[in-house]
């Protein structure tokens, strides 16, 4: 028996041996070709694929259109799977792949028919560009081919990889639309629920477009309000407290840095951008650096970061100019209040009653029925059926949703040769609005908005808003009347996703939602404290972690928390300590920062639901209403100016309402294993940087991901950095001195496990090092010749 056992048990492990070293055979057998020649289909003329040391390639081509075929072949070598799950996520497309944990995101993407409109757009686009696309298309099909095996995902997926198609490109645009526009106006929807049950003095002061840490590139920054006297409003009468704020503050918030500096200001004389983007991350990343090279006829040599999926550089310089983008958070998307037509099924629309056109989707689910779904659709845009608004049905119109919304201009920015040529395009390009901020090797420098701007009239755009008379938008801003800065006098620009406008250029441009500007003006702050500026400076700005925000807040708590207030509590004496000793950085090793972080919140959090309380009282506890990025404005003055008609009714006084914050805060983190001195920033602040897989992968699932590694940074200053949110590149460069620049972003070139390129530049990344702006020496070269 014993034997029996034996044979048995050997044999297994050889069967597990045997099957384990097939699926590795398998898995090296998708690792890309790097070196040699290939013969490949679609090529007018020979193409280079020349990659240094960390898998970034110089791609060089005889045309355009043979270098688009070349860098979509190097994006179908290295990042097929995750340019398929991009263009899934656009279309709703998502569960055809994986399976019914996806079928809610297919919906909600669904709602905005984006293969339909990717297909319209391709239509309309100008030969030139339909055939770019076509020559990307073909190119990544011949790299997805190029591969002995499918790219391992599908393996796990037991699926075939989908070929790419020219509209796909499209798709992946509209991908970023979803990332960084309010897609279903839930702003609005959230401040019209507000602004229904609260006096219109107390909406005005609770949400400002402005504060006084606004760092504007027009205009200044904003007192706050005066807050609401006690015969207008009161909060004495409620009781309850909310939630604790278990530190959790704003979501993840998309959006980047990006500066630049005359040439007078630098060490060379030409112009110096930084840019960091700031996106969700995951593994690879989101960008694939390149050097884009043309000889010949239309000469161009552009480097910086593509998007798998697309034929450009989306940000980096072509030598004469750089350029570099941050999420603009203007108001892209608005939220049309139906108004029921006469006859049922209806609605009221300047040219009479319209019928809602009704559409049926068919959602293709893995190893599962189809699900169907339905959605009604009016001339301004799709119908919510997901909430139900106390005035009525809503409609979501988004700039998204136009033709003339996506387009292909972003490529002429590879042969501007002025800031002046830049500002233009920009004007012109068809993306999510962006600001566009760009220098050129003269030491001009200049900024504007990328994207298109709706023209609105006669109607609140921060609310939702009736339509069906003669409001709405009128067309799109004409480019001679874009918002732009060229040449300022102190030499410098810069943007954060706050607000940069006022007057005119912020009514042209709207408020959806933009960030409080702590971190703009850190970063305005650091740029005029220097005279002379070299790339290691814009690093050093980009890295600044510097806790300047909650200076305030932590001189706050240590008044609070005086000898008296301390006096034989342990407890309150341990918290008071670590307070003052804090490094006054979001520096891993900080708990002081933590402690004060955890405070300010638990204060917003308890204020803001005292502040709501008609909110609860009109639509039920469960309501959901955002606090304004703003707030800070009115939370300060309330705690520092102490009104006692604002001060929450469970409390006799503010100190008391205070302490008890601290007791919160105190009963959270006692459910942490350790003292309160461990409880250091970076355990919470841990990169959770991960495979959209690797959780499905049993044993080696982990491989799959980056190091969790406890990381610096938050959301309120330049280092804007969460576990698995952050900078998703870094770069400054003087276009023409490229060879001084520097770049660094997470993860790595490759989407393979097993390529040397995996995770190569991560630690650059993570430790702030810079590395070099331009692909280093060629480790591996493929030439891609023309064949059948």
């Amino acid at each position: 028996m014993r034997r029996w056992f034996g044979r048995l048990l050997l044999a297994g492990v050889f069967a597990l041996l045997l099957v384990t070293g097939l699926a590795w055979l398998m898995l090296r057998a998708s690792l890309p070709t790097l070196d040699g020649e290939l013969a490949v289909a679609g090529l007018a003329a020979p193409a280079t694929i020349a990659r240094d040391a960390a898998g970034i390639p110089v791609i060089t081509a005889a045309s355009r259109t043979d270098l688009a075929f070349a860098t979509g072949f190097a994006h179908g070598q290295d990042r097929f799977f995750q340019m398929d799950t991009i263009r899934r996520r656009a279309a709703g497309e998502l569960s055809e792949l994986i399976g019914s944990a996806t079928v809610e995101t297919d919906r909600s993407a669904r709602l905005h028919r984006f293969r339909d409109r990717a297909r319209t757009v391709l239509s309309g686009l100008d030969p030139a560009a339909r055939l770019l696309l076509a020559r990307y298309a073909d190119g990544v099909n011949a790299g997805l081919a190029s591969l002995q095996a499918r790219p391992f995902e599908y393996f796990l997926l037991g699926a075939e990889p989908r070929p790419w198609a020219a509209e796909d490109s499209l798709l992946v645009w509209y991908t970023m639309f979803l990332r960084l526009n309010d897609e279903l106006a839930e702003r609005d929807v959230r401040r019209g629920l507000a602004r229904r049950v609260l006096p219109a003095e107390v909406f005005d002061w609770m949400y400002p477009q402005g504060t006084p840490w606004d760092a504007p590139l027009m205009g200044e920054s904003r007192p706050a309000g005066p807050a609401p006297a006690a015969d207008v409003y009161s909060v004495r009468d409620v009781s309850g407290a909310a939630p604790p704020a278990d530190e959790q503050g704003k979501k993840d918030f998309p959006g980047s840095n990006n500066w630049a500096v005359a040439g007078r200001l630098t060490t060379n004389g030409r112009a110096m951008v930084a840019n960091d983007m700031h996106l969700s991350h995951a593994v690879p990343n989101i960008w694939y650096r390149a050097r884009l090279v043309v000889v010949g006829a239309g000469a161009r040599d552009v480097t910086g970061v593509t998007i798998p999926g697309t034929p450009f550089v989306v940000a980096g310089s072509n030598g004469q100019v750089a350029w570099g983008f941050t999420n603009s958070y203007g108001d892209w998307t608005d939220a049309v209040l139906l108004i029921p037509g006469a006859a049922p099924g209806t609605y009221r629309t300047p040219a009479g009653d319209r019928v809602f056109e009704k559409r049926t989707e068919l959602i293709t689910v893995k190893n599962a029925d189809p699900v169907k779904v339905e959605f009604r659709d009016t001339i301004w845009g799709p119908v919510r059926d997901d909430i139900d608004y106390p005035d009525g049905e809503i409609a979501v119109a988004w700039i998204a949703h136009a033709p003339a919304a996506v387009n292909l201009a972003n490529v002429d920015l590879e042969t501007a040769q002025s800031v002046t040529a830049a500002l233009d395009i920009a004007s012109h390009v068809g993306m999510p609005p962006q600001n566009f901020v760009a220098g050129d090797a003269d030491g001009n420098i200049g900024w504007t908005i990328a994207g298109r701007i709706p023209v609105r009239r006669g109607y609140d755009p921060l609310l939702p808003a009736d339509w069906s008379d003669t409001a709405g938008w009128d067309g799109w801003l004409a480019p001679a009347d874009y918002p732009r800065i060229v040449n300022p006098a102190d030499g410098r620009i810069w943007t954060a996703n706050a607000r940069v406008a006022d007057g005119e250029a912020l009514e042209l441009i709207g408020d959806g939602g933009y960030d409080l500007g702590a971190r703009a003006r850190q970063i305005r702050d650091g740029l005029l404290a220097k005279d002379r500026f070299e790339p290691a400076d814009m690093l050093a700005i980009q890295t600044d972690d510097r806790a300047l925000f909650l200076a305030r807040w932590q001189g706050l708590l240590l008044d609070l928390l005086d000898d008296d207030a301390v006096a034989g509590d342990r407890e309150l004496s341990t918290y008071r300590d670590l307070v003052r000793d804090w490094v006054p950085r979001a520096a891993p090793e900080s708990v002081g920062y933590r402690l004060v972080r955890a405070f300010r919140l638990e204060v917003e959090a308890q204020l803001f639901h005292a502040l709501t309380a008609p909110a609860r009282a009109a639509y039920g506890d469960d309501v959901e209403l955002r606090v304004s990025h703003q707030f800070e404005a009115p939370l300060w003055q309330v705690v520092t100016e102490r009104p006692l008609h604002l001060l929450p009714g469970d409390y006799a006084s503010w100190d008391e309402f205070l302490l008890a914050a601290v007791r919160r805060n105190l009963a959270w983190f006692d459910t942490f294993d350790g003292p309160l001195a461990e409880r250091r920033w970076g355990e919470r602040n841990t990169a959770s940087i991960r495979h959209p897989l690797s959780a499905a992968v049993p044993l080696f699932g982990a491989r799959l991901d980056m190091p969790a590694v406890p990381l610096p940074g938050d959301v309120d200053l330049p280092r804007a950095q969460g576990p698995a949110f952050g900078a998703s590149e870094r770069f400054a460069v003087a276009p023409g001195d490229e060879a001084s620049g520097l770049m660094h972003m997470p993860t790595g070139q490759s989407g393979h496990p097993l390529s040397p390129f995996y995770r190569s530049g991560h630690r650059d990344w993570v430790e702030g090092v810079p590395a070099p702006f331009l692909p280093g020496a060629p480790a591996h070269t493929l030439e891609l010749v023309p064949g059948t």
